[in-house]
């Protein structure tokens, strides 16, 4: 036989695209439009339902960046559409050249506001009845989100990053608005043929079983008419079946498939957005399972349950009732997929506790997993943390991503730092896979515990606003439940995957410590205002929660417990890990700075209140959160009216010596007035320029550009400062990643840089005897920075506080500190406790840690 194969697999490819799917739909009638254009914030339906709307002409242009317009649709079925599948189907404007989640989305409602689905661009039509009467009116709104197209893998900045730089100019075009008639044989044979076509490409040309696809295929398009595609389905899908009906070989790698569609809290939207896209997902979902009874929904994040609860209540109801029918999977346990390495420990906690409280108390489900495919990386303190939440599972995709040193396995123990271990999967596909044949493929391919192991985890769905799984997904699914050649495909839920795969795998391998993710080395730096009000955040939740519940056993102040629990929930939410780790758009991070200084100062408040309980006689107390006993200088307003030692500083506060007990309260001088051994700090000149800073347990030398060129430590009898090296040398080296801007710093960022060395201004702010200071002044030519280098009395640590105007553009600025320290490995703190890394490159897993 000669080889026509290629030309055969074209005409297949060209019948599916031009022939078989323009088919699906037979007939058509336009629906009447009206607008109603909302240039500012998102409106309730209810608003939309007393609006006055504008006739609007299908093929108009809408939608303003972060825009919203209301389409009102109206039409009556035809008679001659008696019996037949009608659907409304919809096109805002969709690219899809581009992701599901940067672009137009819509959720259609009834004709009285109720929720029926989201519109998204691989999710268009709404079914609105198997089989039509004739003469049924038919009016939907359509809240159609004008969300801008931005890519967030690039390295390019965009003006549509904030709804003030954004524009006015209209992005979107109405294309399509219409009733239709589905073809079902035509509908089942595209789904038929899409199966086959896949498998044949990822089968090897020796196997027979490729080849008996070519050409049942063949003969399949070959008995089509090409104009009366309809009419011909029924007889090709004949053809077609006894190569559907060949079973999976005994040995097949079976998949779990688990309707998936991760939505960020705030990413390349602001969370107002997350709102309405979780809206649009879930109605989605929820209607795709009253067609498809075997889906199986796995949704984490008890927030977006939350924000469904409180702005849409009818799909939360939609959502407990797929809940109840088993087609919805609360999963994760936590409050948001937070980041994996960044939140502290008691914020990693209480993002389980609130999670897990939430599924239990709303939703009637003990979630026995961790959910975060998404995560950065994951810390060693997890399979604790998680283990004594309850949960036996945890699952994250994101370590596959590595460059050079890839994890071994996908399904492992994994044992944290403290020995416990917890049953671990990693998908080997992405978190929002469509269940296509190349994907299959590549998962069986990539598996990396074959012969021990024979199942893995497919989460497929559209996500970040895609509309999650959808009715082609489903088809495929049935039809590769048990098909020779294919992995078996089963819809599942990940906790059944989890069973099966640790009775299957008890005797898994081990993998110890973190799960470090290589490329996203910038998530440790970007948006550093961000990052702080974080940190600040937790410590201030831990304080209040500290000193108000003294406050309450003490004195019987009532405790704040629900202003707590709201601010925990908001910090919470922040710990998505597109927020924290910094690479989301200026609007959401400037959202959150300003959160975060709501959350601070309502925190404050709640530690003042409590801090006036703990001695009334005293006017003035000091608190000590931590847990051991502190003596150290601290900055006062006002000068206190207590005896002891007061310096006045520069910047015309007053250093004061200050002293409680661990987890205490103390007058403000207590021990400082009678004490012998009571610390100081002193400066002076160096010789060539520059300050020694001592107060006997350290002795530190600046010099004339503001560089540390010796730090002599008294207790341990050594330098600190490695011969000839300088501390405090800010460096600039360039930042431009291939990929993701905001997360990536590719290791060649370290092939140049530019060493700030040369100071404009170096001068002693303040000399002791409490606290002695040393600003710092330079500038790169366009940006500035301004260093206070402090050394207070009996203080072992040198406090740098770095200010910066900056305005440099694909830039990183390091501080470098070159140690007199020669170690193979450093101990590095997390959250409970540390890890050891590599201070070497000998490998390349070495290197890339």
């Amino acid at each position: 036989m000669h080889d026509d194969r290629h030309t055969v697999e074209e005409r297949i490819a060209k019948f599916i695209a031009e022939r078989l799917r323009p088919a699906l739909h037979s007939d058509r009638v336009p629906l009447e439009v009206a607008a109603w254009h909302i240039p500012g914030e998102p409106v309730p339906v209810a608003d939309a339902l007393r609006a006055e709307y504008r006739p609007f002409i299908t093929g108009g242009s809408w939608g303003g960046p972060w825009s919203t317009t209301w389409f009102r649709t109206t039409a009556t079925i035809p008679e001659r559409w008696a019996g037949r599948r009608v659907e409304a189907l919809f096109d805002l404007g969709f690219d899809l050249s581009h992701g599901p989640g940067g672009q137009a989305e819509g959720l259609v409602h009834t004709a009285d506001g109720t929720p029926l689905q989201g519109l998204h661009p691989h999710n268009r039509s709404v079914p609105l009845t198997p089989r039509a009467i004739g003469g049924e009116s038919v009016c939907l709104l359509v809240e159609a989100a004008a969300n801008p197209p931005i890519a967030g893998a690039t390295g390019i900045g965009t003006h549509y990053g904030h709804r003030l730089t954004a524009g006015e100019e209209e992005l979107y075009r109405l294309r399509r608005a219409d009733l239709v008639v589905r073809e079902e044989d035509v509908w089942q044979l595209l789904h038929d043929m899409e199966v086959l076509d896949e498998l044949m490409r990822e089968l090897p040309l020796g196997l027979p079983r490729r080849h008996e696809i070519l050409r049942a295929l063949q003969r399949a398009v070959d008995s089509v008419p090409p104009r009366r595609i309809a009419a011909g389905a029924a007889a090709a899908r004949e053809i077609l079946r006894p190569l559907l009906d060949r079973r999976a070989h005994d040995s097949a790698h079976t998949i779990a498939a688990v309707g998936h569609a991760h939505i960020g809290s705030g990413w390349l939207w602001p969370p107002r957005e997350s709102v309405r896209k979780c809206a649009r997902t879930f109605s989605s979902v929820a209607a795709l399972a009253e067609e498809y009874p075997e889906l199986v929904f796995a949704c984490s994040s008890a927030q977006s349950y939350a924000w469904m609860r409180d702005h849409q209540p009818y799909v939360f109801e939609r959502i407990k009732k797929a809940v109840a029918d088993g087609n919805w999977a609360p999963v994760g346990g936590m409050w948001v997929e937070a980041d994996g390495n960044l939140p502290g420990g008691e914020a990693l906690a209480r993002q389980l506790v609130h999670g897990r409280r939430f599924f239990s108390q709303e939703l009637g489900v003990e979630t026995d997993g961790v959910w975060l495919p998404g995560a950065f990386g994951c810390t060693a303190a997890y399979p604790q943390l998680a283990a004594l939440a309850g949960a036996r599972w945890f699952l994250t995709r994101k370590p596959s991503w590595h460059e050079a040193g890839r994890p071994p396995h996908h399904t492992f123990w994994w044992e944290g730092i403290d020995g416990t271990r917890i049953f671990t999967h990693s998908p080997p596909v992405d978190d929002n896979a469509g269940l296509s044949g190349a994907e299959l493929a590549h998962a069986v391919a990539r598996y990396a515990d074959k012969g021990g192991s024979t199942r893995s985890l497919a989460p497929f769905g559209f996500g970040d606003g895609g509309g999650g799984p959808t009715r082609e997904m489903l088809e495929k699914a049935r039809r590769l439940a048990d098909l020779e050649g294919s992995p078996r495909v089963r819809v599942g839920t990940p906790s059944d995957f989890f069973r099966e795969a640790r009775e299957e795998y008890p005797d898994a391998p081990v993998w110890r410590g973190e799960l470090h993710l290589e490329p996203h080395r910038g998530t440790y730096t970007s948006q550093a205002r961000t990052k702080r009000g974080n940190r600040r955040g937790e410590a201030l939740l831990r304080e209040a929660e500290l000193w108000a519940a003294t406050a309450a056993v003490r004195t019987g102040e009532p405790y704040p417990y629900e202003t707590l629990d709201a601010l925990w929930k908001q910090v919470l939410l922040h710990q998505i890990h597109d927020i924290l780790p910094g690479i989301s758009i200026s609007w959401v991070h400037q959202q959150a700075e300003q959160t975060y200084r709501a959350i601070h100062r309502s925190l404050e408040r709640i530690v003042a209140a409590a801090a006036g309980h703990p001695d009334p006689a005293e006017p003035l107390a000091v608190l000590n959160a931590a847990p051991h006993a502190r003596r150290e200088v601290v900055p006062l307003d006002e000068p206190p009216a207590t005896g002891g030692p007061v310096q006045k500083l520069s910047d015309g506060r007053y250093a004061v010596l200050a002293q409680a007990p661990a987890l205490g309260a103390a007058a403000l001088g207590t021990g400082s007035a009678d004490t012998a051994d009571r610390p100081t700090v002193t400066a002076r000149p160096a010789d060539g320029g520059g300050y020694v800073l001592d107060n006997g347990a350290l002795t530190v030398r600046i010099d004339a550009d503001g560089l540390v060129r010796s730090a002599y430590d008294h207790a341990c009898r050594r330098e600190a400062i490695a011969p000839g090296g300088a501390g405090n040398l800010l460096q600039l080296h360039p930042d431009d990643p291939v990929r993701f801007s905001a997360r990536n710093l590719d290791a060649q960022y370290r092939d140049a840089h530019r060493d700030l060395d040369t100071a404009t201004a170096v001068r002693l702010e303040d000399e002791g005897p409490l606290l002695a200071r040393v600003r710092v002044e330079r500038t790169t030519g366009r940006s500035v920075v301004v260093q206070r280098l402090g050394l207070a009395a009996g203080s072992r640590i040198l406090e740098v506080d770095t200010d910066i105007d900056w305005r440099e553009e694909d830039t990183v600025l390091k501080a470098a500190w070159p140690l007199d320290v020669h170690a193979e490995r450093a101990a590095s703190e997390i959250q409970f406790g540390h890890v050891e890394r590599p201070t070497h490159e000998n490998t390349s897993w070495d290197a890339a840690r």
